[in-house]
């Protein structure tokens, strides 16, 4: 059913590609990102300058946005698996136990999900610092609640069928039923969901690392827009090849994520 959708077989090729330039390209170039590579704001593919030219600090454009990519897909994998987990085991719990856990559990998830989420990553990764392990923290801290509600209504509807029933008859406990009968038959939604959110992860990394709170060690896409905004009259290609990538990488995450969902829902199938 996946590859019969061309369009997220064309996501999952796309995103081969992404992860090519991302992390096997750079092993072949030993050169420093941070390097003077030539003149300033040399345009790409220009005869003896840089593939993708060079940035106001005449800086490698291309190197960067290589070296970018491992930064930027792992913070947004990293973001994922700590909203997918939080996320999973909050509405685990609270669509497995149902009554007061049920109803504080949602309270607390209903609080986070008003939050106003940009404000208040903002705010955390300038308390604690802009580093790479503040920014999955202050993604994953935001955006789980929709995830919650999700496994929540997944557990609502079977935690009453037959084979969890069955399970409960032959003395599972119920961290058993709920890790190891439920949970997994959840599991086709939760990858289509991380999937998703792994793009959304990107955007919000990308916004945080233009507003100046990336990681200046690391140069992410995001953070390497953001530097060289200022100069886009006259380098247009330090803001445009970055985000560019951004814009690709997000597209093939959102294509495979509607390939998977349409794969593993029979309701989608021939339509």
């Amino acid at each position: 059913m996946f590859m019969a959708n061309k369009a997220a077989v064309f996501g999952a090729g796309l995103m081969i590609v992404i992860l090519f330039v991302s992390y096997i390209l750079p092993l072949f170039f030993s050169a420093d990102k941070f390097a003077y590579a030539g003149k300033r704001h040399t345009a790409p593919f220009t005869d003896g300058g840089p593939l993708l030219g060079t940035d106001y600090l005449g800086r490698d454009v291309a190197l960067i946005v290589m070296h970018g990519g491992s930064t930027t897909l792992e913070v947004a994998g990293f973001a994922a698996l700590l909203i997918v987990t939080v996320g999973a085991l909050i509405g685990a719990l609270a669509g497995y136990y149902g009554g007061i856990i049920d109803r504080t559990l949602m309270k607390v998830t209903e609080f986070f999900q008003v939050l106003p989420g940009l404000l208040f990553a903002l705010v955390v990764v300038a308390l604690f610092g802009a580093s790479t392990t503040t920014i999955v923290l202050a993604i994953g801290v935001i955006s789980w609640p929709p995830i919650a509600r999700q496994t929540r209504s997944e557990f609502l509807k079977q935690k009453n069928l037959e084979y969890v029933k069955a399970a409960r008859s032959i003395g599972a406990s119920n961290a058993r039923i709920i890790l190891l009968t439920i949970l997994p038959n959840t599991l086709p939604v939760l990858i289509v969901q991380a999937t998703l959110t792994m793009g959304a992860a990107i955007l919000f990394e990308a916004g945080l690392a233009f507003l100046g709170l990336g990681d200046p060690d690391s140069l992410s896409w995001g953070y390497y827009v953001g530097l060289n905004r200022q100069y886009f009259l006259v380098n247009w290609w330090g803001v445009t090849f970055p985000g560019l990538m951004v814009f690709l990488t997000v597209l093939s995450l959102s294509l495979i994520g509607d390939g998977i969902q349409d794969a593993i829902n029979p309701k989608l199938r021939g339509r």
